[in-house]
């Protein structure tokens, strides 16, 4: 007989103390998102310590690239979450069961466009964002391995996504550790044992991430009504997929904008050589765990608020919004300092190269102090998703992290031949954005506007 894993998840999102409830859901996502960073940095460490710095310039650049083609079908995913917990909150379980199946559905799909875009474009874009021809042939390597498994890191990121939204965000975090370590042992085994390369280094990263796919969908599969995923299933419905997809177009196309916008700026860095773009690469490894309070709050709010707006508690979304975004600033500007008193010192750990580390050093006493603006625009973004107006974070980050921050760069760039140009673009942009989402915070009725349309047990949420 097949043994049945309790699916009920936790309530505390939905009653008791608002900070306690944001923050014992909010600790797990935080460490899961710190082990994936960890993992994600682990190749670039490792490949930098017994690799040539060309081949550390080739991994360390990869993380633009891969979020502008990823970026899309994580954005459509990510709506998708905010439908399953209107849905878990408004204690419809018919409509709950039809989200979770239909966004697994989307998930197959996806990752095997994914998979084909990835592989096929990949030689292209890296020649057309001017990557230097002593980095060229194992950037190209490195990418190619990387989208032959991204179906493994897709499923992942649905799996989770649907856990999450029901207010289990401990289980995702155990299947993260586990790959985290797998990660960093077959990249000590691969790269630093048998030397393979950086192709080996991406083949690690495809396996543990195959194992925390495998993990996540192996609960869906066990679990007891609520959430639980059945083979039989599977398929698009049209009206539920009808909803994901207008929640979550908005922020797919927010982050392959976004991620176009960052290919652009690190097109900018190819411009100068190997030193430049492996500095500015492994900082931007470092940066990595200045997010991790940021996504870590961001996506807490969204559910905090996607659950409480279905279940009609609008004073508690209130109060958890005031908290999380205090807690999320005041944490990742903390983290910011650190980064400026020891930036030599981290971006060390990568390279040695005294060019290598000057770069990376500049780039992060640039933009450290001005972290909290990233960090309160986020949260805000995150809010307004969970609250079915993702257009709004949609258009302010496209209008200032790119068109902004793309014409900034090009046009300086003209007149200073400057990398400093393309490292103050960020602390600039950040500020404008925030300027938007405070005034749109402060002077929106986005609570009341949900109330009034009478969505509390919606049978059909609007955006």
């Amino acid at each position: 007989m097949k043994r049945k894993v309790s699916s009920k998840p936790t309530d505390t999102l939905l009653e008791g103390s608002v900070a306690k409830g944001l923050i014992w859901f909010a600790f797990p996502l935080f460490l899961g998102n710190l082990f994936q960073q960890l993992y994600n940095t682990a190749d670039t460490l490792i490949v930098g310590n017994f690799l040539p710095k060309e081949s550390l310039a080739a991994v360390s650049s990869s993380g633009n690239l891969i979020f502008m083609l990823v970026g899309f079908l994580n954005g459509i995913a990510g709506g998708a979450g905010v439908v399953i917990a209107k849905y878990f909150g408004a204690k419809d379980e018919e409509s709950l069961s039809r989200a979770v199946h239909t966004n697994v559905a989307f998930g197959l799909a996806g990752g095997g466009l994914l998979t084909v875009v990835g592989v096929l474009l990949t030689p292209q874009i890296l020649t057309w964002m001017g990557t230097p021809p002593d980095v060229l042939p194992e950037s190209i390597t490195y990418f190619q391995v990387y989208f032959f498994g991204v179906m493994a890191t897709f499923l992942y990121s649905i799996g989770a996504g649907i856990l999450q939204a029901v207010g289990d965000s401990r289980h995702p975090l155990y299947y993260l550790i586990v790959s985290s370590v797998i990660n960093i042992l077959l990249d000590l085994l691969f790269v630093g044992g048998f030397g393979w390369g950086v192709a080996s280094a991406a083949a690690a990263t495809v396996i543990s991430q195959a194992v925390s796919a495998v993990l996540c969908l192996y609960r869906l599969l066990r679990l007891e009504k609520v959430c639980r995923v059945e083979i039989k299933k599977i398929r698009f419905h049209g009206d539920m997929f009808s909803q994901i997809i207008r929640f979550g177009l908005p922020a797919g196309v927010q982050n392959s904008v976004i991620g176009f916008a960052n290919v652009m700026v690190q097109t900018q860095i190819n411009l100068f050589d190997a030193d430049a773009v492996a500095g500015c690469g492994s900082y931007s490894k470092v940066e990595g765990f200045v997010f991790l309070p940021v996504t870590c709050f961001a996506m807490g709010l969204a559910t905090f608020v996607s659950q409480n707006l279905g279940a009609g508690q609008l004073e508690r979304v209130r109060k958890g919004t005031r908290f999380g975004i205090l807690c999320s600033v005041t944490l990742t500007e903390g983290i910011g300092v650190l980064i400026w008193l020891f930036a030599p010192f981290v971006i060390g750990l990568f390279n040695q190269d005294p060019a290598v580390i000057d770069y990376g050093t500049r780039q992060a006493r640039t933009e450290a102090f001005f972290y909290f603006l990233m960090a309160f625009s986020h949260c805000v973004a995150g809010v307004m998703r969970g609250a079915g107006r993702a257009y709004v974070p949609m258009l302010v980050m496209l209008g200032c992290w790119c068109v902004v921050r793309v014409s900034y760069i090009l046009l300086a760039m003209q007149a200073f031949q400057d990398i400093l140009v393309v490292f103050t673009a960020y602390p600039l942009t950040w500020f404008l954005s925030s300027v938007f989402f405070l005034i749109y915070y402060l002077k929106a009725d986005w609570i009341h506007s949900f109330e009034k349309q009478g969505k509390h047990h919606p049978k059909e949420i609007q955006p």
